[in-house]
């Protein structure tokens, strides 16, 4: 706004100067042919400053190209027309405080004062050949004119400066702004897309899994006529399914299965029964039975669920890989945690077998996942097996953590 009133009044300045000019003319002058040369070079003045001043303006608009490749031609014109009007009348001399500014701003700043120093001569001379007198108001007037006008010229080009580069700051801030959102989404996505890989995979890739082992025996009991074993075996199959689309509703409703009114001993329960009963109709059953130590507190459901999708991963692990008679589920409530652990009795595995992170043909994913969904509580998960030993895996999620998230 100061830029713009700056250079308003530097055109309205200039042609209030011109329009004194050429009446103090038509006023002292008493030829007429000086009068209509004093009309035609200011009308001709008047119309290239105003033809530069409005290309000037479009090109700031975005209308127009670059005024700079002719803008010095376009100063040329106009000062050679006042040069001659200032050869007709000492009045057009007020004409180069303006010019001065013009000066200043289209050329170079050595280029400039030079210029200014040069028009500033140029008055003084023009004082000196219309009164045929050189007095000293004649010669610091347009000097003290040409200095006051360098220092509102630098002026005016650190204000220019100045809101050129808060234009580019706000340029790069509206950039940066723009660039952390999208970062932030790209983030949130992720993280979103990681939750859901986790759940779908500790609820119905689990179940699903179940369900094409247990068909699979079912397919295998029709192929020998035993009727019954597939009968069992298929209404083992939709009591998975009934139990994988309360799983999926859940899901879609954004709910965790840690949420209602059965307790976390009921649900760890009802899982073991589930895990046995899927067991056996697959061939490779086990037996699977539930503990609970210490006294039940309220949890939190973000930790409820936890411990259940700890629960799923190890029953389902001990169904694929173990090879076990017999698993156990230990709940333990301590004064400052909350442990799970899960028990077989199977063929173990070595140190080296338990994957830190997910296989690159997409095993490993349950405990990889596990590890990260308990590391979000402040929780723990440890492994401890050998061949032929079996396997325990322990969880651990601590009070204050779980208190501080409810």
């Amino acid at each position: 706004m100061v830029l713009r009133v700056l250079r308003v009044g530097l055109h309205v300045g200039f042609a209030a100067l011109l329009a004194v000019g050429l009446v103090r003319v038509l006023i002292s002058e008493t030829t007429t042919q000086r009068r209509v040369a004093a009309i035609t070079l200011a009308f001709l003045l008047a119309t290239l400053y105003l033809a530069g001043t409005i290309a000037e303006k479009r090109h700031a608009a975005g209308r127009a190209p670059s005024t700079a490749p002719w803008a010095t031609w376009w100063l040329a014109g106009v000062v050679l027309l006042w040069l001659v009007l200032l050869y007709l009348h000492a009045d057009f001399s007020w004409l180069a405080f303006p010019l001065f500014f013009l000066h200043l701003h289209i050329l170079g700043q050595r280029h400039a004062l030079v210029a200014v120093s040069l028009l500033t001569f140029a008055v003084i001379a023009a004082g000196w050949y219309h009164s045929g007198a050189l007095a000293l108001p004649q010669i610091l007037g347009p000097m003290l004119g040409a200095i006051f006008a360098v220092i509102m010229g630098m002026a005016y080009q650190a204000l220019y400066a100045e809101g050129v580069n808060q234009r580019r700051a706000l340029d790069e801030l509206r950039t940066t702004r723009a660039a952390l959102a999208e970062e932030q989404h790209r983030a949130g996505t992720l993280a979103e897309r990681t939750r859901l890989s986790r759940e779908i995979h500790d609820t119905l890739a689990q179940g699903l899994s179940s369900i094409v082992l247990v068909s699979r025996s079912a397919a295998a009991a029709l192929a020998a006529g035993d009727t019954t074993a597939a009968a069992d075996r298929l209404e083992t199959i939709g009591a998975t399914a009934a139990e994988n689309l309360a799983e999926a509703r859940d899901f879609v409703a954004d709910l965790s299965s840690a949420s209602g009114t059965q307790s976390l001993a009921g649900k760890l329960r009802r899982l073991c029964a589930s895990t046995e009963r899927s067991a056996t109709a697959a061939g490779h059953g086990f037996l699977v039975s539930f503990r609970q130590d210490g006294t039940a507190i309220a949890l939190p459901p973000q930790v409820s669920a936890a411990l259940i999708r700890a629960a799923q991963s190890g029953l389902a692990n001990i169904g694929a890989h173990a090879h076990a008679t017999r698993a156990v589920l230990s709940l333990g409530y301590l004064s400052d945690a909350v442990t799970l652990d899960v028990f077989d009795d199977g063929k173990g595995m070595s140190p080296g077998d338990i994957p830190a992170k997910p296989r690159s043909d997409g095993t490993g994913y349950g405990l990889a996942g596990l590890r990260e969904r308990l590391g979000l509580l402040g929780g723990t998960l440890e492994i401890e097996s050998a061949p032929g030993e079996g396997t325990v895996l322990a969880v651990r999620i601590p009070l204050n953590t779980a208190e501080s998230d409810s």
